[in-house]
Order: structure tokens, then C-alpha cells, then sequence
């Protein structure tokens, strides 16, 4: 496979992801139930195989493509790094508790992201804190006009918090539904 049929793969993987949120944002307003039930079990499963991909994204676009991650880039990989074998486990074992910890670093990882996407749409917005000779706006990758290696980082952070979210959902609804049944078999008693 080429360079460019891969970064063509991860950016249409970016696109879909983006879709599927935005349609789960509309769907949730729609019938929110109904899109809980149905994801809430793979949540966590969905949510590692983001970070997986997004892992094994970055380091083929750095060790093989040869493009050399900036300062922006590489604080991006601490955060998706560590919520790739977070989640993985998690999604092995059910573990629920991991939103805890994988929430925050989801969400610092967006942050950074959102600023270097920031970065690349007004280069002159960048400090002496980028390395000069490998500049945080530099643009390795621009698919549909829109997708670089940073939009697609975001988007990735972005699924994951969704996921996790959709999977606390999934639990509280599994609460309050076996709530009403407990209660409506003691009624009937």
C-alpha cells in the first residue's frame, strides 16, 4: 500500500468517525434511549479502537511515512498513547472505572489538538515554542479540503469522549430500568 491510499484510508476512517458523531448527536436529541441501548455494550470497544487505530495512525505517518511530528504532535501522542492500552484493557475486563481516568486525558488531548488545528489555520498565531525548522502549522496531510493529521487527531478524541459518554449513559439507564423492574416486581408481591 501507498503512503498516499493510507492517509486516504485514515482520513476517510476521520470522516466516518465524524459522521457517526454527528449523527449520534442527532439521534441522542431525537431518541436517546434508543441510541444508549444499542451502543452503550460496544462503547468502550469503539472507544479503544479509536485510540488503537489513531496509535498505530500516528506512528505510521512518523516511522514509516517520514513525517516528522512537532512539539503539538508528539504532546497529542502522550495524551492518545496511554488511552489506547487504557481502553483496550478496559474494554477486556468491562471495567466502567476507566472513564475516570480516560475522560481527562481525552479531553487534554483535544485541547492541544484544537489548538494546533487553530495553529494550522493561522500560522502567525505560532510562537517561538514551535521548533522553527519543524513548525507546529506545517501540513503534512489536507484530504477534502479540510482533514489534516491534527483534525484527524481531534476527531479521534472526540469519538472516544462521545463513546465514553454514550457508555455512562448506557449505565444509568441500565440502573434506573432495573430500578422500575425491581420495584414493579415488588408491587406486584
Amino acid at each position: 500500500m501507498t503512503r498516499d491510499a493510507v492517509v486516504l484510508f485514515l482520513a476517510l476512517l476521520a470522516l466516518s468517525a465524524q459522521v457517526m458523531v454527528v449523527g449520534g448527536i442527532v439521534a441522542v436529541g431525537l431518541r436517546r434511549s434508543v441510541v444508549v441501548f444499542a451502543l452503550g455494550p460496544l462503547a468502550l470497544a469503539g472507544a479503544a479502537a479509536i485510540a488503537v487505530t489513531s496509535t498505530l495512525g500516528s506512528l505510521y505517518l512518523s516511522e514509516v511515512a517520514h513525517f516528522t511530528p512537532c512539539r503539538l504532535c508528539w504532546y497529542q501522542r502522550i495524551a492518545m498513547y496511554p488511552l489506547s492500552v487504557m481502553l483496550v484493557v478496559a474494554a477486556i475486563r468491562r471495567d466502567s472505572a476507566v472513564r475516570r481516568y480516560a475522560t481527562p486525558l481525552a479531553i487534554i488531548g483535544a485541547l492541544i489538538a484544537s489548538y494546533h488545528v487553530l495553529l494550522e489555520r493561522f500560522p502567525n498565531l505560532e510562537t517561538s515554542a514551535c521548533d522553527p525548522n519543524n513548525p507546529c502549522s506545517l501540513i503534512w496531510v489536507k484530504k477534502f479540503g479540510y482533514l489534516t493529521i491534527p483534525t484527524m487527531a481531534l476527531t479521534g478524541f472526540i469519538g472516544i469522549l462521545a463513546l465514553l459518554l454514550v457508555h455512562r449513559w448506557s449505565e444509568i439507564s441500565e440502573i434506573r430500568v432495573g430500578h422500575r423492574s425491581l420495584s414493579t416486581e415488588v408491587s406486584r408481591a
